[in-house]
């Protein structure tokens, strides 16, 4: 799975005591939701499926028979959340079937505790650049001490 995140030069959103209006700022910021296209949808997937219920797991039909939408449209979205790592996959017990189906839960059951694994890749990620970085600099060197013999 890749990890992608956008990230964007921002103020801490900790003045507004809006949760809904911190929280699709914040999914903006980061890459979530995108600018110009409905949010409705991937905002009520997170925030009213993972963030008002963070211990639950979900079934995808569930999410989908809720949210009144297809389940390629939930994918879609979930898929972003597990490419940020803040869900997880957990295997539950359906209670119609009683089968063991697949299901999305927040990390941790909590959004700072799963934002960690965020800090983490973002941490990899940014060192992982510097070091390339620093391989094209001694290229760069490399190149210019040939050119100059």
């Amino acid at each position: 799975m890749v990890f992608e995140m956008q990230v964007v030069s921002n103020t801490p959103l900790i003045g507004d005591e809006d949760l809904d209006r911190v929280a699709k700022k914040f999914f903006e910021q980061i890459g979530y939701l995108s600018r110009g296209s409905d949010p409705n949808i991937p905002y009520k997937i997170f925030a009213d499926f993972f963030l008002k219920h963070p211990t639950k797991a979900w079934l995808v039909d569930e999410i989908a028979a809720e949210l009144k939408t297809s389940r390629p449209t939930v994918y879609r979205h979930l898929n972003k959340l597990k490419g940020f790592d803040i869900l997880e996959e957990v295997q539950i017990v359906d209670e119609v079937s009683q089968q063991q189906k697949k299901a999305y839960q927040l990390r941790y059951g909590n959004i700072q505790k799963a934002w960690n694994f965020v800090e983490a890749h973002l941490k990899v990620a940014i060192e992982n650049y510097g070091k390339t970085v620093e391989h094209m600099q001694k290229l760069i060197e490399k190149q210019r001490d040939g050119t100059h013999e």
